[in-house]
C-alpha cells in the first residue's frame, strides 16, 4: 500500500476518526488544488469504509475479499464518475452529463451487494453540467443509510451554492514548506532543485514532484523564454500559440505563463501596471479552462499572446519602458 504524504495522512486519520464515531455524512466535498493528493485518501478511505476486517490502526486490512476487489478495481460496491467518451468515441467528453448521474443515483438505489456501504466519487465534480448538477441535487437531497457520495474539487467555487450547502466540506491545505521540502527529499530530489520546483509550484509538493520528474521546470523555462521574445517582438504570437498547442502540454505552458505574470506584478510597485498583468493572469487561467471545449486551441491562445505582446505587460517583461 504506497504510504499516503503526511498532510493527507492527516486528513485520512481525521476522516477515519470521524467514521468510526458514526458522523461521516452522506455528502463530502473533498476541496483542494489539483494534484495535493484528494483522490489518494479518498481511495483509501473508500477502501476502508468497504473493508470487511477493519484493524484498529484505520488502515484497510487489504486481506478480505472486499480489499482484494477494491485493489483491482472490481468492487462492485465503488463507483467513480468521471469523463466518459462522446457519442463518436473519438474523445473524452469536456463535462459530466446527466445521464452519469442518473446511472449513478440508481446504483446508490441498490442493496449493496457485500452487505455493508457504498462509495460513489464524482471526481473532478465541477465539471458536471446544468442538467447534471440538478439530478444530482436530488441524490444529494435524499441520503439513504451507509451510501456515501463524495465529491473531488479543485474548483469548488464552480459548484451551486445548494450543492456545498448539501456536503461536509473537507479541506485539503498546502503544508508548510519544510514539510514539502522533506517529503521531496524523501521522493529522492535533490535539496537545491526541490526548492525551485517547489517556488516555481507556489509551495506546492505535488507539483514540484512531477515536474521533477519530468520536463515541467524546462518547459517552464521556454515558456519564460517565449514570453520574453514576444514582448521584444522577436517572436510571432501566432506561431509562439501553434506551437505550445502542438502536443499535451498546452495547459501547463499556460498555467507556467499565468504564474510568470503573477511573479512579475509581484516585483512591482506601480498600481497600474500591477493591474494590468493581473488582467492578463486571469486571461491566462481563463484561457486554459478554454482549452477543454471545443473552442479552436490555437486562436484562443493567439488572442492571449498578442495581448501580452501589444499591451502593457509586454512592456513590463522588458523591464517597463514604455
Amino acid at each position: 500500500m504506497t504510504p499516503l504524504a503526511p498532510w493527507q495522512q492527516r486528513v485520512y486519520d481525521h476522516l477515519v476518526s470521524v467514521h468510526a464515531a458514526g458522523r461521516l455524512g452522506h455528502g463530502v466535498l473533498f476541496a483542494g488544488p489539483a494534484g495535493i493528493g484528494k483522490r489518494a485518501v479518498v481511495e483509501r478511505l473508500a477502501q476502508r469504509v468497504l473493508c470487511r476486517q477493519p484493524p484498529a490502526s484505520g488502515e484497510p486490512c487489504g486481506a478480505c475479499k472486499s480489499c482484494q476487489l477494491f485493489v483491482a478495481g472490481t468492487h462492485p460496491d465503488y463507483s467513480r464518475v468521471s469523463f466518459i467518451p462522446n457519442t463518436e468515441g473519438t474523445k473524452l467528453r469536456t463535462e459530466i452529463i446527466i445521464q452519469q448521474i442518473r446511472e449513478l443515483s440508481e446504483r446508490l438505489a441498490l442493496t449493496p451487494q457485500y452487505g455493508g456501504a457504498q462509495v460513489a466519487v464524482l471526481d473532478p465534480a465541477d465539471a458536471i453540467n446544468h442538467a447534471a448538477a440538478n439530478a444530482l441535487l436530488k441524490t444529494l437531497e435524499e441520503p439513504q443509510p451507509g451510501r456515501y457520495l463524495w465529491l473531488l474539487s479543485a474548483h469548488p467555487a464552480r459548484l451551486s451554492a445548494t450543492i456545498r450547502s448539501r456536503t461536509h466540506r473537507v479541506e485539503f491545505n498546502l503544508p508548510t514548506g519544510e514539510e514539502a521540502l522533506a517529503w521531496l527529499a524523501a521522493q529522492g530530489h535533490k535539496p537545491a532543485a526541490a526548492e525551485d520546483a517547489l517556488d516555481a509550484a507556489r509551495g506546492h509538493p505535488g507539483l514540484a514532484h512531477e515536474w521533477l520528474r519530468g520536463d515541467g521546470l524546462a518547459l517552464r523555462k521556454q515558456v519564460a523564454s517565449d514570453l520574453d521574445k514576444l514582448a521584444q517582438g522577436t517572436a510571432g504570437a501566432l506561431a509562439t500559440a501553434q506551437a505550445w498547442v502542438a502536443d499535451e502540454y498546452a495547459g501547463l505552458r499556460l498555467r507556467h505563463a499565468a504564474d510568470l505574470a503573477l511573479q512579475q506584478a509581484a516585483r512591482l510597485t506601480d498600481a497600474g501596471r500591477t493591474r494590468r498583468l493581473a488582467a492578463w493572469f486571469d486571461a491566462a487561467n481563463r484561457t486554459r479552462d478554454l482549452l477543454r471545449t471545443t473552442v479552436r486551441a490555437d486562436l484562443a491562445v493567439t488572442e492571449l499572446l498578442l495581448a501580452w505582446r501589444g499591451d502593457a505587460p509586454a512592456r513590463e517583461a522588458r523591464g517597463g519602458r514604455g
